[in-house]
Order: structure tokens, then sequence, then C-alpha cells
């Protein structure tokens, strides 16, 4: 299961390995917002609360984006964030804006 936590709506869907948080979201029409899907803008920002070892590492463009403190947090970019295996995994969308 994959809970998200948009803008303005709550969703549990069926994850699918191999995809973003974002695309993910954006298939299941929850409000995400984003502007670039490379991890430029950082507006997909979003916190994992549960299933963060379910995910792929934080790749270079999150290391760059992100403080340490925020990955520390669970704080991942929606678009570079993708589910590496099944399981239950809860995201809010927590942009800077």
């Amino acid at each position: 299961m994959l809970n998200l936590n948009g803008r303005r709506m709550r969703k549990t869907v069926e994850p699918e390995t191999g995809w973003s948080i974002l695309d993910i979201a954006l298939k299941h029409e929850v409000d995400w917002g984003f502007s670039c899907m490379r991890g430029t803008c950082s507006r997909c920002r979003c916190q994992v609360t549960e299933g963060m070892e379910l995910l792929n590492a934080p790749t270079e463009e999150e290391l760059d984006a992100l403080e340490p403190e925020e990955l520390e947090q669970g704080f991942r970019l929606g678009c570079q964030a993708k589910v590496k295996q099944a399981g239950t995994v809860t995201v809010t969308h927590k942009p800077y804006f």
C-alpha cells in the first residue's frame, strides 16, 4: 500500500515498483505540486513516515537539494524517490512554499 497525503487529498493506492512517488501521485490524481520532475525545483518535496526502506536510496539530486537534517527526518523529493519493493509506504507532500 502507498498512502499519499497531498495538499487537499489523501489516497491509498497500490505502489508500482520502479515508479516515483510523484508519478504515482499524478497517475492517481493526487494534488502534488511540482515544476521540473528532475530534482532541481524541490516543489515535490515530501516526508516519508513509513516504509523508507522500500524506496531507493537518495539520489545525487536529492543530496544536492535537501539538507542532511531533512534527509534524516525522512524528507525526499517525490520525483526522485522510487518504489523498489512492495510494502506499506506513507508519504506526505510538504513543499517549502
